[in-house]
């Protein structure tokens, strides 16, 4: 199986996240891909997330009718600090016919050399970097000191190309707690959880 990890804290979850997913499975062949809620993202240990099983719940709405998605709760379960590198273990240790493959922004392909035990991580699962449209492109130099030439070549060779959105959940919570719309920014049904649950006024 060709399996796509997809980790992020979808707070709230939005057209932009599932495009990315959509467009890797298409362009990677994946079987499917997995959305992984981070229980305590490394680099957003200052926020304060909307709980996980809101965050959960408003994922399955918006994947509803795509056999090839689901959510899982890997890390909210096991808690703490959602560290890539432990998530990436037990999916293979759990799907050990499994080719891994990392879904993630070029903002995280810069930054991917700083996280915890990034060699590792680039052997357990193969990076997907999500190019937009209009971006320059990716520069996936800054792995050559962490793996070897011909992985560095099979890792851009995986490259996944996405037409040109600009939404973002910081900007979703932000049109929620002053009142504005979210339609067609999110499926209808993650908008109206939104509204029924009052997430993100102040």
């Amino acid at each position: 199986m060709r399996l796509g990890i997809y980790g992020g804290t979808f707070d709230p979850v939005h057209y932009g996240h599932l495009l990315l997913a959509e467009s890797a499975r298409e362009q990677l062949r994946l079987d499917e891909v997995w959305f992984m809620p981070a229980a305590v993202p490394p680099h957003k240990r200052e926020r304060e997330l909307t709980a996980a099983k809101q965050r959960v719940e408003m994922l399955d709405l918006a994947i509803a009718g795509n056999p090839a998605f689901r959510v899982s709760k890997l890390e909210l379960d096991r808690g703490g600090v959602s560290y890539t590198v432990d998530t990436l273990r037990t999916v293979k240790s759990q799907q050990p016919e499994a080719e891994l493959f990392l879904l993630m922004g070029a903002d995280s392909l810069r930054d991917l050399v700083t996280w915890r035990e990034p060699a590792e991580i680039c052997r357990l699962a193969t990076p997907a970097v999500v190019r937009r449209g209009g971006q320059p492109a990716l520069d996936f130099s800054v792995l050559a000191g962490i793996v070897s030439a011909e992985r560095l070549r099979e890792i851009a060779a995986t490259e996944v190309d996405i037409s040109a959105v600009d939404f973002s959940s910081s900007d979703l919570r932000e049109r929620a707690a002053t009142g504005r719309s979210l339609r067609y920014r999110t499926p209808r049904a993650v908008e109206m959880y939104i509204q029924a649950q009052k997430l993100y006024q102040s």
